[in-house]
């Protein structure tokens, strides 16, 4: 993309902002003019306009938690791969967990990066090799360039947790940890409920997350000074017991459990395999009606490449996981925006500005001299399998199908440009 004058375009500029239209101006990459001087721009450079009223010009996204286990050569994904489909899908930020061939819980394993406009942030493990049994060296890590400590999968015995956080290396900076505990779960991997007891799938109870989120809770009350942040809440229940805390942790939910549960998803499909398990469709309603109102705060990809050996195996004997930003504003804005009438403003809080708050970053916005912004058409249709920027992933949903809306150009990829010539 040389240079594009968006005539009429949907503009979301910051958290603080309503919805407006105006006229951008663009040129290779980067905003160079809003409104009427946009159109002195383009004079100058010859441009015709574009007519773009159905389209959304907005702040890049924000990912709060993914894994990227071999970032130079890895079969499922490499870091290349990661940034360029993260990016053509409109993420400028994407914040890794410390899973990792070297597990990032020493400050020598926090060296990895990316090159601007894209941004990559790293967390570093709370416990050594993520194992739940000796402490990593928290100040050490943070001082080293570690966004925050997490603790991927399942929380940390208790005895563990709360000497890590009442030690007080964290500061202020956020603690990650998962509401699980792996014992309790049975073996299952779909959430009890009428739908997972016909298709005859393993059943995960509900108390594999509340218990030890009743434990991250009773922790957040007696430790106030901690910047505790909950991972991948899953289940209605959990969501309950969120909403009676005070204070009430700041939260994230995996995108999948917004779009798919148990009683409409294929048995064939991809998508079944995750960690948190899949939930009841009284879960994912319980979960959209908390990110509308805020109890969750956040939306994470939480992406886990897999191979395609390992997609190959049974799905009771892979890792679990799924793969791939590229679905989650296109099902998002069909979900939410489409059927359910969120406005464009509810959307970019749950995907831009909340994770950008849990994060502790800089909430995005859109300004003269950037590049870190999406244009976004609600109503294009594509297909992803021909999809140029696609993760390498083997373990990717909805391959096959037509998805509608799609990212047209982004200032991360000066050079993706889907839109009419």
């Amino acid at each position: 993309m040389s240079a594009q004058l968006l005539q009429d375009v949907q503009l979301l500029q910051g958290p603080d902002q309503p919805l407006q239209r105006s006229d951008v101006l663009l040129e290779q990459g980067v905003i160079t003019a809003l409104g009427a001087s946009a159109w002195d721009g383009a004079v100058r450079l010859g441009l015709a306009a574009q007519p773009a009223g159905s389209w959304l010009l907005a702040p890049a996204l924000v990912d709060p938690h993914s894994v990227l286990e071999e970032p130079e050569d890895g079969r499922a994904e490499t870091l290349e791969s990661l940034v360029r489909s993260a990016a053509a899908a409109g993420y400028g930020t994407v914040a890794l967990l410390p899973r990792a061939r070297n597990w990032r819980d020493r400050p020598e394993c926090l060296r990895l990066a990316a090159e601007p406009p894209f941004e990559l942030r790293l967390w570093g493990g709370f416990s050594l090799g993520g194992r739940g049994e000796e402490l990593s060296a928290h100040a050490d890590l943070l001082t080293a360039g570690a966004l925050g400590l997490a603790e991927e999968g399942e929380l940390p015995p208790l005895p563990l947790l709360e000497r890590g956080l009442s030690i007080g290396e964290c500061a202020d900076r956020p603690v990650l940890l998962a509401p699980r505990n792996a014992s309790l779960d049975h073996g299952g991997f779909v959430r009890e409920g009428v739908e997972a007891l016909r298709a005859g799938w393993p059943l995960d109870p509900q108390l594999s997350e509340t218990i030890p989120l009743q434990n991250l809770l009773a922790l957040a009350t007696s430790l106030p000074q901690v910047n505790l942040r909950l991972a991948n809440l899953s289940t209605a229940a959990g969501v309950k017991l969120l909403r009676a805390a005070d204070p009430a942790p700041m939260a994230t939910v995996c995108w999948w459990h917004l779009v798919a549960d148990s009683g409409s998803l294929d048995p064939v499909a991809e998508g079944w395999r995750l960690v948190p398990s899949l939930g009841t469709p009284e879960d994912r309603r319980a979960l959209v009606a908390a990110l509308a109102d805020g109890v969750i705060g956040a939306v994470a990809v939480h992406h886990q490449p897999l191979d395609p050996e390992e997609q190959l195996l049974p799905l009771d004997q892979r890792r679990p996981g799924l793969a791939g930003h590229r679905y989650v504003l296109p099902l998002l804005w069909n979900q939410l925006v489409r059927e359910q009438g969120w406005s464009p403003e509810a959307l970019w809080q749950a995907l831009c500005w909340g994770p950008a708050r849990l994060l502790d970053l800089e909430e995005p916005r859109l300004q003269c001299g950037s590049r870190r912004w999406l244009l976004f058409d609600p109503d294009m249709e594509w297909i992803p399998s021909a999809d140029s920027h696609a993760s390498k992933a083997a373990n990717q949903p909805l391959g096959g199908e037509v998805l509608r809306g799609r990212v047209l150009a982004t200032g991360l990829l000066p050079r993706l440009w889907l839109g009419p010539r």
